[in-house]
């Protein structure tokens, strides 16, 4: 098999001794793990190392391969920039990869400076911290050979679980001997001064996951909740499931080689070994099966006004210029009141447009107009496409009257969203947002959608919204 190992990663720059000096200390078990993964990958036999990291280049459709001659990068932006790595790209791989994604519709896109200077800001072709931190422990175990950086899609679980075995398909053709790494950090709400604040699901999350690459139960992954995943707040699963795809169809052993959480944020280091072929182990139709299953249990399970945007927006994706048939509307959706409809996809937002005030005579009318506007007029993201439908997940808030208010401490961003209004313009943010815990986040934000900077003066008001799923 020319995939000839496969592991599992964290990437805190604070491992790294010139980055976290007598801090670094406290992760000794990862450090000590990542020089033993090293030398399994040396051992190996590899002669390219695929590295797939959730701080690259992120898309919402695709997946990401960096395809210039060298893989550079380095840790300047955490104050060592004497940390880097500098490898040459393995490019004759990434071309089989990205047409190997063709056997399952995957879009793969060639991140190039080409693409970094139609994109500044966006996207880089500099290795992320993702990569840079553990290869500083890898490289130290002796490894060397040709690179791969790869970066997350935010598409469904089984075209991530595809791209693993697209890579794996791409090794064979070419007979070149490949290692896979998932570099990924595990719930990042493990403390109470955590960097994403503290959920006792975090340690609920990263025990699973331990519990899962221990037992060698693979499979396990597709069974956690996707909200036990969203509140771990975690950035390792994307990797570790695309990583995962590599050994579909064949025998593994996987050692959890360590775990610890000394900053809050779980850190496993795992290495998985491929054995013999085993066809009850090709899982990709499983997948899609579940994918199907969790489709109709959403959408039996969807509120009216839900109902009512999805069916809207899969109209006017799919060309059909009629709007749904709502049916017998409900009295209270009968008034006019300000509507905001927001498409998710893969937990990630992928649109939201609405209005404060009401432009129609009814909710259920202001729904339709919203839908439309969120998946194919949001500035901030391209147009819904039809094969995406069966990805989005909606949802509908329903505005009450603003009400002018004096001061911050008549906020509270869990309860109500906030309008703020200054120099001819004006923001406007939901409340019970995910991050947003205080009322000076939440103004922080609201002045940065309208234009305004952070010492502006503003008037303040204040609204509640019911919200729908």
């Amino acid at each position: 098999m020319s995939m000839v190992f496969c592991g599992i990663v964290p990437h805190p720059p604070i491992m790294v001794p010139e980055v976290g000096r007598e801090e670094s200390a406290k992760v000794e078990a990862t450090q000590d793990a990542l020089l033993e993964l090293g030398r399994r990958i040396k051992a190996s036999g590899a002669e390219t190392l695929v590295m797939i990291s959730p701080h690259g280049p992120v898309f919402g459709d695709a997946i990401g391969i960096n395809v210039e001659e060298r893989a550079a990068g380095d840790l300047a932006r955490f104050g060592a920039p004497q940390v880097y790595m500098d490898e040459p790209a393995d490019l004759e791989l990434a071309a089989g990869i990205k047409s190997r994604g063709k056997d399952f519709r995957l879009l793969i896109v060639e991140v190039n400076d080409r693409l970094a200077r139609n994109y500044p800001g966006r996207v880089s072709t500099e290795m992320d911290h993702g990569i840079v931190a553990p290869m500083y422990w890898i490289k130290r175990s002796g490894w060397e050979g040709r690179f791969l950086a790869v970066s997350i899609g935010l598409l469904p679980y089984h075209q991530l679980y595809s791209f693993g075995i697209a890579v794996r398909r791409a090794a064979e053709a070419l007979g070149r001997k490949v290692a896979l790494v998932a570099s990924g950090d595990l719930s990042h709400r493990l403390t109470v001064d955590a960097p994403a604040g503290f959920s006792p699901r975090g340690k609920v999350f990263d025990a699973e996951i331990v519990r899962i690459f221990r037992e060698n139960n693979l499979r396990a992954v597709f069974e956690l909740s996707d909200d036990l995943c969203e509140e771990a707040g975690e950035c390792g699963l994307r990797p570790i499931i695309m990583m995962l795809g590599a050994l579909d169809g064949y025998q593994s052993r996987s050692e959890v080689l360590s775990y610890e959480g000394p900053f809050g944020v779980g850190y496993m280091v795992a290495g998985l070994e491929p054995g013999p072929k085993d066809e009850r182990r090709a899982i990709l139709a499983d997948l899609l099966k579940v994918r199907e299953e969790k489709v109709k249990v959403r959408r039996a399970n969807e509120s009216y006004l839900v109902r009512i945007a999805r069916q809207t927006l899969e109209n006017w994706v799919r060309g059909i210029d009629k709007r749904p048939d709502p049916g017998e509307v409900p009295p209270e959706f009968r008034r006019p009141a300000g509507v905001f409809v927001s498409v998710k996809k893969g937990g990630a937002l992928r649109g939201c447009i609405g209005t404060v005030k009401p432009a129609t005579p009814s909710i259920v009318e202001e729904v339709m107009e919203n839908a439309v506007s969120a998946g194919a007029r949001d500035p901030r993201f391209y147009p819904v496409r039809a094969d995406e439908l069966d990805e989005l997940e909606y949802s509908v808030d329903v505005l009450g009257e603003p009400e002018k208010v004096d001061s911050l401490d008549d906020l509270d961003p869990k309860r109500y969203g906030v309008i703020v209004r200054g120099r001819g313009r004006s923001g406007l943010l939901l409340p019970d947002l995910e991050g947003i815990d205080t009322p000076e986040e939440q103004v922080r934000i609201a002045k940065e959608k309208a234009g305004l900077g952070p010492d502006d003066e503003v008037a303040l008001e204040r609204f509640t919204v019911t919200r729908y799923k």
